[in-house]
């Protein structure tokens, strides 16, 4: 191992922190993941702590770096959920909380207390809501500001600093209060088109204190990810990390955006069609799932957050859609189901129920002598906006909807819903692709997919069925992880830039190819159509009761 060149990779997801060891040409030696901690103490409010993210992130990394000498590891890169951190004008955790406790510092991305807040920025109309599908959605940090200013005074006269979780990441890694353009456009309403912070936006949505002093609480300066910080890692943070002080240190990207960086520089080598960078669509699939793809110019696509330029590669334009609720949903419903807790006492985890109901689809298939799995759910449909709709609706009030229940008890009544969801959560992937093409986009050629529901092969075979498109599935699973050790190898210097490190270190993938038969493509059509219909009764639905 003394001629490698190493980095590491860090990522901070919902419920946890990861570290990699990964080589200069992508393949990964080691990692590590630790729980972190995550509080609900009113609904829809969940919060977190950033010093138990940066003591989980620290001895995740303290363990994989002690796999090679220190000085073979060159650098460092850093991606976390776009959750909103608050600190104090010292730079300690300052409470965001109704408990009033300063440990709990952190808006989760998925705390939803800001839909007033939301809606107030929405009704100003203001030109940079077209580069978010026309909308913030309260997921966003400018509403959960206003939110703190409203009802959170003491914190809002003591703040000191607002962050993305990933420049947190990299203010403590180096000391540096830079900010990363990917937080800054995607989350915060930076005009990337520009290149500033728009202080009559801010002014209009009542935060005007935040262009106060160069806009020093939100970030003075900004840098695209993989771009080194400073002087890279601070004596405090390597004596914490078990690195080498001044390694290098990248400016950080969102998680779901680190994990598209890989994805996209995936290789079929089926296709050079496939491996032209605006011809893919990558969709991390985890707790909710993200979809991503950059184009040459900007696509204004309703419903759908972006263009945002610079955010992944410099000058290429991002769309970023999703799916507010994925695999946590599958979880919900397995979870609710009357069989679940049989299961879970024999099977000993959701992984391998998860198993057993793709082994039983197939049984009744076979048994009822039909072509295809998905005939299973003629008269079973699903609207899987459980917790609302991030795209292309854009509506968080939107809710679950299942038709064609029974009081059915069974093991096969659990797989037909099941089924059914997985094919509605395609559907909104459908959706969204055609949403994108009537805005003007170019066809989508492949679809590439990362994340725990990845390693399902009917959840992949339901996707490129419906949206009859393959999907690539990269040899090296751990793509959010590699593509923060990409940026790391960029800021050391081992690549010129983002896009040469994610085509030398992503790899190839395995193609699943879609079902392109008349029957196929006959069938889910009118499983769409029923779909797009299903929330169409639902707004039906509010509006008499609204009368």
């Amino acid at each position: 191992m003394s001629q490698l060149k190493c980095v590491i990779g860090v990522d901070v997801g919902t419920g946890s922190a990861r570290a990699a060891l990964v080589t200069s040409t992508g393949q990964l030696l080691k990692s590590c993941v630790k729980a972190t901690q995550t509080w609900n103490p009113l609904p829809d409010h969940y919060e977190q702590s950033s010093d138990n993210i940066w003591s989980a992130v620290c001895e995740c990394v303290r363990t994989v770096a002690a796999v090679v000498p220190k000085e073979q590891i060159k650098g460092i890169g850093f991606d976390a959920t776009c959750s909103l951190v608050a600190l104090d004008k010292g730079g300690q955790p300052l409470s965001v909380s109704s408990t009033g406790r300063a440990e709990q510092n952190i808006i989760l991305w998925m705390d939803h207390r800001a839909q007033a807040e939301a809606d107030l920025i929405n009704a100003t109309k203001h030109e940079l809501l077209n580069y978010v599908g026309g909308s913030v959605s309260l997921e966003m940090e400018m509403p959960k500001l206003m939110w703190l200013k409203k009802n959170r005074q003491l914190t809002w006269s003591n703040a000191g600093a607002f962050f993305d979780l990933p420049d947190f990441l990299t203010y403590k890694a180096t000391g540096s209060s830079s900010r990363s353009i990917c937080s800054a456009v995607c989350k915060w309403n930076y005009d990337a088109m520009k290149s500033s912070w728009s202080v009559e936006f801010l002014d209009k949505i009542g935060l005007s204190e935040l262009a106060e002093n160069g806009f020093h609480l939100i970030g003075e300066k900004l840098n695209s990810p993989g771009d080194q910080i400073a002087n890279g890692l601070s004596q405090e943070a390597a004596a914490l990390m078990g690195l080498l002080p001044g390694t290098a240190v990248a400016t950080s990207m969102i998680d779901a955006h680190a994990g598209a960086l890989a994805l996209l520089g995936c290789r079929n080598p089926d296709s050079q069609l496939a491996d032209t960078l605006t011809s893919k669509l990558a969709i991390i699939c985890g707790t909710s799932s993200c979809h991503m793809s950059l184009t040459e110019g900007p696509v204004m696509a309703p419903g759908i957050w972006g263009p945002y330029k610079n955010a992944i590669i410099p000058n290429l334009y991002l769309n970023e859609a999703g799916q507010s609720a994925t695999g946590v949903l599958m979880d919900f419903i397995l979870q609710t189901h009357p069989c679940y807790a049989e299961l879970l006492q024999e099977h000993g985890s959701n992984g391998k129920i998860y198993a057993v109901l793709n082994d039983v689809l197939r049984e009744l298939t076979d048994r009822k002598g039909l072509q295809s799995v998905h005939r299973l759910t003629t008269t079973l449909h699903v609207w899987p906006d459980f917790h609302g709709n991030r795209s292309p609706l854009a509506d968080p009030n939107l809710k679950g909807m299942i038709c064609g229940l029974t009081m059915n008890k069974t093991v096969e009544n659990l797989a037909l819903i099941y089924l059914a969801l997985m094919q509605a959560l395609a559907y909104g992937t459908r959706h969204i692709l055609d949403v994108l093409a009537r805005s003007g986009r170019e066809p989508i050629r492949s679809i590439l997919l990362c994340g725990g529901l990845s390693k399902n092969p009917l959840f992949v075979q339901t996707h490129a069925d419906i949206c009859s498109t393959p999907v690539l599935l990269p040899h090296e699973a751990e793509a959010v992880l590699l593509g923060s050790a990409m940026m790391g190898a960029c800021a050391a210097g081992i690549y010129t830039d983002l896009k040469t490190a994610a085509a030398e270190m992503a790899g190839p993938a395995e193609i699943v190819k879609p079902d392109l038969s008349d029957e196929n493509r006959d069938y889910h059509e009118r499983k769409y159509r029923v779909f797009l219909r299903m929330v169409g009764d639902q707004r039906a639905y509010q509006q008499i009761m609204n009368e």
